[in-house]
């Protein structure tokens, strides 16, 4: 139907899917991206402009945020990877619109967790305590 308005996606209505680990909401991912690294490269009997080439493929370290709850499965997959046991994932992050139907999704393959911080405490704060995983991966994709 022509003239039919799309609205963007809202980014506070998401999920995030972690393979073979249930855990509850997350309330931020961060970081997600993917950038390819420039080579320049000139031989001496070109122009003054050196060409440009494609590099490695690089991807950014994911951040999931989450209140702290009775679950220690993200801790686990993290206390797994201290002790040497690093257990690559698939990790989904789901776009929901308004009516709760998944409308984006982006797959991250073989991550697995690079960094865990704890919840800061403070006897006169009104905050969630929230947990932290930094998850190092190998890939992204769009697939919806």
């Amino acid at each position: 139907m022509p003239g039919e308005r799309k609205d963007p996606y809202r980014n506070f209505r998401f999920r995030v899917e972690v393979e073979g680990i249930q855990q509850a909401g997350f309330s931020e991912v961060s970081g997600f991206d993917a950038s390819l690294a420039v080579i320049e490269y000139r031989e001496g009997n070109e122009t003054i402009t050196p060409r440009k080439l494609p590099g490695l493929a690089k991807y950014g370290n994911i951040t999931l945020k989450w209140g702290v709850t009775d679950s220690l499965d993200m801790y686990n997959w993290m206390q797994e990877s201290i002790q040497g046991k690093i257990a690559r994932k698939t990790v989904t992050i789901i776009a929901i619109d308004e009516e709760g139907a998944d409308v984006a999704t982006w797959q991250v393959i073989e991550a697995w967790p690079s960094k865990y911080t704890a919840p800061n405490f403070n006897g006169t704060g009104s905050e969630v305590a929230i947990e932290f995983l930094e998850l190092a991966h190998e890939g992204m994709t769009r697939t919806k």
